[in-house]
């Protein structure tokens, strides 16, 4: 049955204005980053005159925003590649393999997701202060230890979305790959892995978007050599304590610009991912 004229009306009216309340943020960050300093101090301008993009080229200079960028990259990026990975290979083995407690290690895996991240902070802190203390592995102030702590939030996700991909990758297809003479990881890497590429896509962007964007633990398990970008935006202050908002919107802008063309890029697979994992 077609809609009539009142449902499309309505559908318009509904989605024009969950876009407006959507682009309303962006909308204030772009009108303070272009808003000279000496005037985003008296207050913000709806419509200011005399727009001005030094904000965009002081950025870099008023912090090290390019060592933090440097360390966000870092951080995400092996995160990202170890979640995809272990997940992966972890997911395969649940789908594939028949062993004695499968649904309870399932069923684990997502409890963990049901508690609240601020509640693992002070007890990983004390826990990385006593490995450091007993054998000398530093992982308060390292990449290492903060790749870990991500690992910890982001693996049970991943785990739980590729059991609910590699479930509905068919076993015939793996075995008549192997019948043709490949084994069983040629068959996985050339059968399986490609046909669950969607579902690989969409925990690499989930994975990463989580680290780059992540402020708790990166405030506690940071110091001035490896911290990220969320906790450097804290930086844009002048001498007197005054935030510098125009350079700040300006930051957080440019900075987002690689995650919203990657979501973009990749929002069909990871649609598909999301769906797949949720019939599990």
């Amino acid at each position: 049955m077609k809609p009539g004229p009142s449902y499309r009306i309505l559908r318009a009216v509904v989605l024009t204005s969950l876009a407006i309340f959507a682009l309303f943020p962006l909308y204030v960050m772009v009108m303070a980053s272009l808003t000279p300093a000496t005037r985003i101090q008296l207050g913000f301008e709806w419509f200011p005159s005399g727009l001005s993009f030094a904000a965009y080229s002081e950025m870099w200079r008023t912090i090290e925003l390019l060592h933090f960028l440097i360390n966000s990259t870092v951080v995400s990026f092996v995160t990202t590649v170890l979640s995809v990975v272990i997940g992966l290979l972890a997911g395969y083995a649940i789908v594939r393999h028949r062993f004695v407690g499968k649904g309870t290690i399932l069923h684990a895996v997502m409890i963990t997701q049901t508690f609240p991240g601020i509640l693992f902070l002070l007890p990983l802190f004390i826990l990385y202060v006593s490995i450091d203390r007993a054998i000398g592995l530093t992982l308060v102030g390292s990449y290492l230890g903060l790749v870990i702590t991500y690992l910890s939030f982001s693996l049970p996700f991943t785990i739980w979305l590729m059991v609910g991909y590699l479930a509905g990758v068919a076993v015939d297809t793996e075995e008549a790959a192997m019948t043709d003479g490949c084994s069983r990881i040629e068959a996985f890497l050339r059968i399986t892995l490609r046909i669950a590429l969607p579902g690989v896509l969409a925990v690499a962007v989930f994975t990463f978007i989580s680290a780059w964007s992540e402020v708790l633990f990166a405030s506690v398990l940071t110091n001035e050599q490896t911290r990220t970008l969320p906790i450097g935006f804290q930086l844009f202050k002048n001498s007197h304590g005054t935030v510098q908002w125009n350079q700040l919107m300006a930051a957080s802008l440019t900075m987002s610009v690689p995650m919203v063309v990657a979501f973009l890029w990749l929002q069909r697979y990871f649609v598909r991912g999301l769906s797949a994992g949720s019939d599990r």
